[in-house]
């Protein structure tokens, strides 16, 4: 308002210096017409005058009782001058004062910044029907200049809690994990994070992973049944050429049993991402025997060095994991120079996992996943179908792919996953089924190609997976390319 008073007396006090001197002017002239009006007299010109001051006294007021803001100075001066001049006046008062453009925020909403500010922030919130979370968790990552008042602020005044940081050395981030202590959900938080809190650089709900195996018989201590899997890859030829020497492979899985006969000698570090106790689980000393067993049971690479990191908790197939636990394993698998990393495991799509998987890759880091148990009309899983990952299918002893695998663009090759003879905890075995162990299969073989031709890069290692892998009944989104063959992959020369 200040400014339109300011602009209707500046223009009242130009039009009436412009009006004396013509008045002085009319004086020889003869009188106008007079109009009488209760008893006085007002000239026609003495009209336009009075009425033209009162139009730009109150018409600024007018537009802002309507617009519900102050006028920008370019807008009064658009009223005013034109309540004196009509459109003359617009046209003067774009000239002298040029309109400018002002953003205001919506009631309840903080105006954005600059568009730069807003480089760099990236929310990714759950959808309506995704579930696949940890209920009362978010994982935030601060911008550099960030003060500890404002993780206060934020904490007050959405009732959080932080409960972890890691420093992650592949991606350079930092993620701090935090609690939801009221009622309000992930992505209402995350909304309300990004909308009022600029300091918040990235945020994403934590996402929930479990194992892609579908069943399990009950342990003993036979291990006498025989293992189709080594008729099907053709082991005992390949392991004439290779038996992956020395190749580090990590394996993110539930706890593994390091003690088991088969698994004796292979297991050159550990790591527990969850920080609780637990005790051996059957998915992970499965998936590490079926790569490296060599006692009672022939695993596709016995001479491997694994790197058995527990990244699962929970009992029987209810184990699970999260995306924290997750970055904290590839980042630690990352930093022991592991070269093939094993993720029998399913889960959404994440963003942080995604990032990080990459950066792996980027490093010369070859990455097997199972593609997930949940059947032909599942959408894809991850971290199957992110890109660089080599997504496994699992198959029976007929060479027919799995029922409850997933289908789809991500499958690139298909292994044996079906009644499975595997090692279990306790000195025990197993029979196991799911795309897990057909991963666990895939990455023996992707160790004895590494160790025999050490300075292939994942690419190369994909494309000689696939070029050696023999044709079966399937589509491509069924079987990709093909039942791997270790013997096929050991042999086949580089073009």
């Amino acid at each position: 308002m200040r400014n339109a008073a300011r602009a209707a007396s500046l223009a009242m006090a130009t039009v009436v210096g412009a009006l004396t001197p013509a008045l002085s002017q009319t004086v020889s002239n003869p009188p106008p017409p007079v109009i009488v009006t209760h008893g006085g007299t007002i000239t026609p010109l003495g009209g336009f005058v009075i009425g033209s001051i009162g139009c730009a006294a109150i018409s600024p007021m007018i537009g802002t009782m309507i617009l519900g803001r102050e006028l920008t100075i370019s807008e009064a001066y658009h009223t005013t001058l034109g309540c004196f001049l009509g459109p003359a006046g617009w046209l003067l008062a774009d000239a002298f004062f040029p309109p400018t453009v002002t953003v205001h925020p919506r009631p309840g909403h903080q105006a954005r910044g600059p568009r730069r500010a807003a480089r760099g922030r990236h929310f990714n919130i759950p959808p309506a029907g995704e579930t696949r979370f940890v209920a009362n968790e978010l994982l935030l990552e601060f911008a550099d200049h960030v003060t500890a008042q404002t993780r206060v602020n934020l904490a007050r005044t959405l009732q959080l809690t932080q409960l972890e940081t890691q420093r992650f050395d592949l991606t350079s981030r930092t993620i701090e994990r935090w609690r939801i202590n009221g009622t309000r959900s992930v992505p209402d938080t995350l909304r309300l994070i990004s909308r009022n809190f600029p300091g918040v650089s990235k945020g994403q709900a934590n996402m929930v992973y479990i194992g892609a195996q579908t069943q399990t018989s009950p342990q003993s201590t036979d291990a006498g049944a025989a293992q189709y899997v080594v008729g099907k890859l053709h082991l005992l030829e390949a392991h004439r050429v290779s038996n992956g020497d020395d190749v580090v492979v990590a394996v993110i899985d539930s706890k593994i049993d390091t003690s088991h006969p088969d698994l004796a000698g292979v297991i050159v570090d550990e790591y527990d991402a969850v920080g609780t106790p637990a005790t051996p689980h059957s998915h992970g000393t499965a998936m590490a025997g079926a790569i490296a067993a060599h006692s009672r049971l022939i695993g596709v690479a016995p001479k491997v060095k694994l790197l058995a990191v527990r990244a699962f908790s929970g009992a029987g197939e209810s184990a699970e994991s999260t995306t924290f636990t997750i970055l904290k394993s590839l980042d630690w698998a990352a930093s022991r120079n592991a070269r093939i990393i094993n993720m029998s495991f399913a889960g959404p799509a994440d963003m942080l996992v995604r990032e990080m998987l990459f950066k792996a890759n980027a490093r010369g880091i070859v990455l097997i996943a199972a593609v997930g148990n949940a059947g032909p009309r599942s959408p894809p899983l991850y971290p199957a179908a992110d890109a660089g990952v080599i997504g496994v299918t699992a198959t029976d002893t007929a060479d027919k792919v799995m029922p409850q695998a997933n289908r789809g663009p991500q499958v690139a090759i298909a292994a044996p996953g079906v009644e499975i003879l595997a090692a279990a905890p306790d000195s025990k075995y197993q029979v196991t089924s799911g795309t897990s162990v057909a991963a666990a299969h895939a990455t023996g073989v992707a160790a004895l190609l590494l160790a025999a031709q050490p300075k292939l890069t994942p690419a190369q290692v994909r494309a000689d997976l696939m070029r050696g892998a023999r044709r079966i009944p399937g589509n491509r989104n069924e079987v990709g390319a093909g039942e791997i063959d270790a013997l096929a992959v050991v042999n086949s020369p580089r073009k």
